[in-house]
């Protein structure tokens, strides 16, 4: 009975979490390669930057530039690289570096086009939700470690026939 508890545990924690996980990123990757996205990219960083602190404006202003120089590039390489994420998280390939990507992304996002979660003020609500998917990816890595080894995954059985691969999958 206990082993059956164990099973179905490590299928919530280790599929079903990251699963769902990935079909979220999956679809906003996928959004990303709507036709206009491109063209209000760049106003999405401009439109975030009003009411932050001074301070912040510098950041910004380089990332509004940079985007806008060619939101095309832009646009188009975060979504694929979302879509990338997802299908790493589906099929727990590389787990490693999609977790850790998933991180870097996550907080990218955050920062730049939902401007940290900002403007704060007295009716602030909201930090954002890049935070939110960063702690989840740190909550997977978590769950990775305790759940070990996981056999809802690529990784699980590309470990089994190549020694070395847990040093690039597993943490």
């Amino acid at each position: 009975m206990k082993d059956k508890i164990s099973e179905k545990r490590a299928w919530l924690l280790s599929l079903g979490l990251r699963v769902i996980f990935g079909l979220v990123w999956l679809i906003d990757g996928a959004l990303k390669f709507q036709p206009g996205i491109p063209s209000v990219f760049p106003s999405l960083i401009q439109n975030v930057s009003i009411g932050q602190p001074a301070w912040l404006m510098p950041w910004f202003n380089y990332w509004h530039g940079v985007v806008g120089a060619n939101p095309v590039f832009w646009v188009y390489l975060i979504g694929t690289g979302e879509i990338l994420l997802a299908l790493g998280l589906i099929f727990g390939f590389m787990k490693k570096i999609t977790y850790s990507a998933g991180i870097m992304l996550s907080l990218l996002i955050w920062a730049v086009p939902e401007g940290f979660g900002g403007p704060y003020g007295p009716s602030s609500t909201d930090i954002g939700t890049g935070i939110i998917y960063a702690l989840l990816f740190v909550a997977l890595i978590v769950i990775n470690k305790v759940e070990h080894p996981n056999r809802y995954s690529f990784d699980y059985f590309i470990g089994k026939k190549i020694r070395w691969w847990h040093r690039i999958a597993e943490f």
